[in-house]
């Protein structure tokens, strides 16, 4: 009798164990970047998907997947089709960045539109300009806007063709990338002016942030911004 009356308690406590289990998963932070989360919840749709849907009494665009270069067209014509979507929701992992500035110059062009990185989403990389074309921009409580280093290609084919082809041109490319890479943050620090958002942003935080991983002590690449730091840097307002 004694082991039957038991179980329910037995039952309790190993429920109670595996609901701590799930929580300590859910916030594991990344040993190499200690800002973030260990496994961000990007989309991983190999271009940005737009889906139009009813959340809470109103209707809003989920943007999700990689920041491609078709975005902008894309976004202006479901945009335009749905003049009636009130906020755009994002979850990507970022990609071509001047498709991203691009996307949020859209955004801005319909007047009052917001964006939203909702709570347990992320938003990476290129994604951040998309975001930051909202007005108003709100990131809830536990919705991660991660920046990093921007570089102004990741083609590898052009990477490896140039190698094997010789110093010559690997020097070549490097120097068009370097140009590029110039051009790109003056690209970005007119845009942020535009958008509201303080150039500190990027003279502050993204641009101490390393491309690739180094070799000594500190390996991070990217930077998940806390709350405060968006509200300082202008990316986003308080919530509701």
């Amino acid at each position: 009798m004694h082991a039957i009356r038991s179980r329910p308690k037995l039952a309790r406590l190993l429920a109670g164990v595996l609901a701590l289990a799930t929580l300590g998963a859910a916030t594991d932070m990344d040993p190499i970047n200690p800002t973030c989360p260990l496994n961000p919840n990007w989309s991983t749709n190999p271009t940005m998907k737009l889906t139009v849907e009813k959340r809470g009494g109103m209707k809003v665009m989920l943007a999700e997947g990689r920041v491609d270069a078709g975005l902008p067209d894309r976004l202006s014509t479901a945009l335009k089709a749905n003049p009636d979507v009130s906020e755009i929701w994002l979850r990507s992992p970022g990609g071509d960045a001047r498709a991203g500035n691009a996307a949020g110059r859209v955004i801005r062009s319909f007047p009052g539109l917001g964006t939203r990185i909702p709570s347990g989403w992320a938003c990476f990389s290129a994604c951040n300009f998309v975001f930051m074309g909202g007005q108003p921009r709100v990131i809830e409580p536990g919705g991660e806007f991660i920046v990093h280093m921007f570089t102004s290609t990741g083609d590898r084919a052009a990477i490896d063709e140039s190698v094997a082809l010789g110093i010559d041109a690997t020097t070549e490319l490097i120097g068009d990338v370097e140009q590029d890479s110039a051009l790109l943050a003056s690209e970005d620090n007119a845009f942020l002016i535009k958008m509201g958002v303080s150039r500190k942003l990027l003279t502050d935080v993204m641009y101490r942030q390393k491309a690739v991983k180094g070799s000594g002590p500190d390996k991070s690449t990217r930077r998940c911004l806390t709350l405060d730091e968006a509200l300082k840097y202008g990316v986003t307002y308080a919530v509701e």
